[in-house]
């Protein structure tokens, strides 16, 4: 059987991944440029077997998708920057009640209502807007095709890990069209939430077993759970004034991702083995910094590029394995420097930094991106 190809905007790739991973639930409020997520929803979800609902905001919207995640469904948001901050504190709740559940945020320019073209200038707001300072899993396409099975892979983290996971796109990648080839339902790695297996009366809604993950139960399989946003025991019941279960919970939350950080942390290295000089970009400005590159390496400059395709838990042993051997490393966003900041911590002062910034709601150009190489190289 021939390959199924398709000219598919970002969006709509999105949503139809998030069908193909088994996603049934979608509550949001059309924002620009993600509103495309819902319409697609809207439509598809009741076609198999699925509900869509849109909330009166964002934080009715992000609140119906912790209770259908709860209740048992794989569910999922998507938004803006104003619509992610609006969703905050639901989202410090579902990390500590350990609700799985994908939120898409198409990022857009500026704080407010800023602009509606595209941005990359909320790569802080996974990691440090909910309170609490709990570490989260948040992915970044560049592609179209890419943003399918990014898709994908952020439902089957947030089942596996029972997390809210991120996929951080932008206007660029959630509205250009590209062909992309269709996966075929059994070519995908499908993967559903931890559940118990013993007996009822021995269930611990919030007691992790030997993967460091409780096992979560369905509403109505017999299972006794209590969902909890407060500092809770392992039967999920409040214990806010038990010091050392406070401290427990809190070290078990933080920890949760480190024995899997191999499985989480990816990145694409292109030209690194001898590269003097490395691009450190992401998401649809890594498609620049790659034809840079290339045009770079016509002229006898080694260059290479680190594409992080997690940026949360950040790649720290793939930028330091970069700095270790290159002179300089180029950061290339589309914000004031974001991730700047964390290449630097993680490189450990090997390698020169250089932020390449740009905030006019206009694409970091190859051109621009292969004047920074330039100069580097002199």
């Amino acid at each position: 059987m021939e390959k199924e190809i398709k000219l598919v905007q970002g969006n709509e790739a999105c949503a139809e991944a998030a069908i193909a991973a088994g996603v049934r639930f979608f509550g949001g409020y059309p924002i620009t440029p993600a509103t495309e997520i819902a319409e697609v929803m809207a439509k598809r979800l009741p076609e198999v077997g699925g509900v869509f609902i849109q909330m009166e905001d964002e934080i009715g919207s992000i609140s119906a998708v912790i209770g259908a995640a709860a209740g048992g469904a794989k569910a999922m948001t998507a938004t803006s920057g104003p619509g992610l901050s609006m969703m905050q504190e639901l989202v410090s709740s579902a990390i500590i009640m350990e609700i799985p559940m994908v939120i898409v945020n198409v990022q857009r320019v500026g704080p407010g209502l800023g602009a509606i073209t595209g941005a990359d200038m909320d790569m802080m707001q996974p990691r440090w807007g909910p309170h609490g300072g709990m570490p989260i899993i948040a992915l970044t396409p560049a592609s179209v095709e890419e943003t399918y099975h990014l898709t994908v892979r952020a439902v089957n983290l947030s089942e596996k890990f029972r997390t809210p996971v991120y996929l951080l796109t932008d206007a660029g990648v959630g509205h250009m069209r590209e062909k992309m080839v269709i996966p075929k339902p059994e070519d995908l790695e499908i993967v559903d939430r931890p559940r118990p297996t013993g007996p009822c009366d021995q269930y611990k809604c919030c007691e992790p077993d030997e993967t460091g993950i409780p096992p979560m139960a369905d509403y109505g399989t017999g299972y006794r759970q209590h969902h909890n946003s407060a500092i809770h025991d392992h039967y999920g019941m409040t214990a806010m004034s038990d010091n050392k279960m406070i401290s427990y919970l809190i070290k078990r939350l933080n920890a949760k991702f480190d024995p899997y950080l191999d499985e989480i942390v990816q990145c694409e290295g292109k030209w690194l083995d001898d590269a003097d000089i490395v691009v450190f970009a992401y998401g649809v400005v890594a498609r620049s910094a790659e034809a840079a590159a290339e045009m770079a390496r016509e002229k006898g400059i080694k260059v290479g590029v680190l594409r992080p395709i997690t940026i949360w838990p950040f790649p720290d042993e793939a930028v330091r394995k970069a700095a270790e051997k290159a002179h300089t490393i180029i950061v290339a966003e589309l914000n004031t420097g974001q991730l700047y900041y964390e290449v630097e911590r993680a490189s450990h002062g090997q390698a020169k930094l250089d932020l390449l910034s740009r905030v006019d709601s206009l694409m970091i150009t190859p051109q621009q991106v292969l004047e920074r190489i330039m100069e580097a190289s002199k």
